[in-house]
């Protein structure tokens, strides 16, 4: 096995909250661009404001961590930072597997950043034989069927699935069973897993309809009914549509 799984503790095991830990990553960012930077210190407020937290918000999460600055100097940026990825569990990288390898699949092998933040790419599969032996970021697509195999070799608890809806499920069966305890779901779905199997999800089409919602609000007013008020009672109205891909609602309005 190439990665090893940390010693040190993490937020779990710590008994942060899990509105921190969900913060934690994004103070992290922002620590890495004061470095970056060249700040050694930075103040709660600068860095509240960097994350876009408030500044109480943050001195409560970083509490947790037993970090609590110095007055009149704030934070020391290199200490935060390590106290963060050690509650993070990011003292050093962790193996990920990475499922499914259509155009989604190949933009997050490639993307730059899961490196940058400890992690690795260990293997990359797919249930296509046509895409079984594709170099993909100098890694070599492997077929599903061997991921227990893969799993075991590179040490991989954490699994990446890329794939149709339709397959998705399926695929997280066959992570869970090769002994993988912790997803990241790409696919616009609803996964079930057993007790002591995390599962984070990224749905795009819901963060664009979220988007959709406010654009909708911000063009016919903040009233959810304005627009249908504006129209001559007892006529059939039709009110803007929500979500992409959804008919518009019609309603009558009644004399």
């Amino acid at each position: 096995m190439t990665d090893q799984r940390p010693s040190a503790r993490t937020g779990r095991d710590r008994g942060i909250p899990d509105a921190t830990v969900a913060r934690l990553p994004v103070y992290l960012r922002a620590l890495s661009a004061l470095a970056d930077a060249g700040s050694d210190t930075v103040s709660s407020e600068e860095l509240a404001t960097s994350a876009g937290v408030n500044s109480a918000k943050l001195r409560k999460d970083l509490s947790h961590l037993g970090s609590y600055g110095t007055r009149g100097v704030g934070y020391d940026v290199e200490l935060l930072t390590e106290e963060i990825s050690l509650a993070l569990g990011l003292s050093q990288r962790w193996a990920v597997a990475l499922v499914g390898v259509g155009n989604l699949g190949h933009a997050l092998a490639g993307y730059a950043g899961f490196a940058s933040r400890g992690f690795r790419i260990a293997a990359l599969l797919d249930a296509d034989p046509a895409r079984v032996g594709e170099l993909i970021q100098g890694i070599n697509v492997q077929h599903i069927d061997d991921l227990p195999a893969v799993v075991e070799h590179e040490g991989i608890s954490i699994g990446v699935i890329a794939t149709p809806a339709p397959s998705a499920q399926l695929v997280c069966d066959q992570l869970v069973a090769a002994g993988v305890t912790s997803i990241l779901n790409f696919a616009p779905c609803v996964l079930s897993v057993p007790d002591g199997v995390d599962v984070r999800k990224v749905d795009l089409s819901i963060e664009l309809q979220i988007l959709s919602f406010h654009e909708n609000r911000k063009a016919f007013g903040a009233q959810p009914n304005q627009f249908a008020k504006k129209q001559p009672p007892g006529r059939l109205t039709t009110l803007p549509g929500g979500a992409a891909g959804t008919p518009p609602a019609r309603e009558v309005v009644n004399e």
